[in-house]
């Protein structure tokens, strides 16, 4: 097993290996293992989002709690619709693996469908205070026997000082055709199964807005405990194209 004492970085080229790999193993096992083994291979931390019980536990008192939904939709190749494993979240520098959550995907937190209308995901995270960066999130395409893995860039910094519910927005993530040197919506390799699911030959084109005129009913119906708590809002600043440009030149 690998030594996971240094927090792996997610990189192109981690990326490229995981995918490999995933490509690999998903011909042979199901989904939940390739997400068990996507998660671990990462060497950070699965996490559950806070709510994600049938008992739908109270709000801890002393965590701030962040909610955001997020679309992801394929233009570019409509018939391979990105499905999210994860939310990445980076605390500080990120030097241990601890420091590096991966928030997986629970029943409540997805309303998918395999349409160009793409998948909507119900996020949430209880978070101690200090300094964090919102990475983005790892998705897979599975459209027999084609299996593409996608990453949705946010790159989003995130401070909590203060307990309580906080809504982040919306994000809508848009992977049309790639132009010229533009970040790719995916790893490259493996070379086919990326191009076919235009992971390799698209980008995303992110949007970042308020939504909770619509997105307060959902999330109150989802998760019931919401009900009756304050719940502020606290809007993530807009996609900063060029930053997510040179992140993903440099990584």
């Amino acid at each position: 097993m690998e030594n996971c004492n240094h927090a792996k970085v997610i990189s192109r080229s981690n990326l490229y290996s995981i995918t490999f790999k995933v490509s690999m193993f998903s011909k042979f096992i199901n989904t939940a293992a390739v997400t068990t083994f996507f998660l671990l291979t990462g060497c950070a931390t699965p996490t559950k989002m806070p709510f994600s019980g049938t008992d739908n536990a109270a709000v801890n008192a002393d965590k701030s709690v962040y909610l955001m939904t997020a679309t992801i939709k394929n233009i570019h190749r409509t018939s391979h619709q990105p499905k999210a494993i994860a939310l990445h979240v980076e605390k500080g520098e990120a030097k241990e693996s601890a420091d590096r959550i991966n928030y997986t995907m629970d029943a409540l937190a997805k309303a998918e469908t395999d349409t160009p209308a793409g998948s909507t995901y119900y996020l949430r995270m209880e978070l101690d205070k200090g300094e964090y960066v919102i990475r983005g999130i790892t998705g897979m395409s599975s459209s027999f026997p084609i299996h593409g893995m996608f990453f949705t860039p946010i790159h989003a910094r995130l401070v909590p000082t203060t307990p309580g519910i906080f809504y982040l927005g919306h994000v809508e993530a848009v992977a049309r055709k790639r132009n010229e040197n533009e970040f790719k919506a995916g790893p490259s390799i493996p070379l086919i199964d990326q191009a076919i699911a235009g992971a390799s030959t698209s980008t995303f084109d992110i949007t970042i807005s308020d939504q909770w005129s619509t997105d307060e009913a959902s999330f109150k119906s989802r998760f019931p405990v919401l009900n009756g708590t304050t719940i502020q809002k606290s809007i993530l600043p807009a996609f900063d194209r060029e930053f997510a440009q040179q992140w993903w030149v440099a990584h």
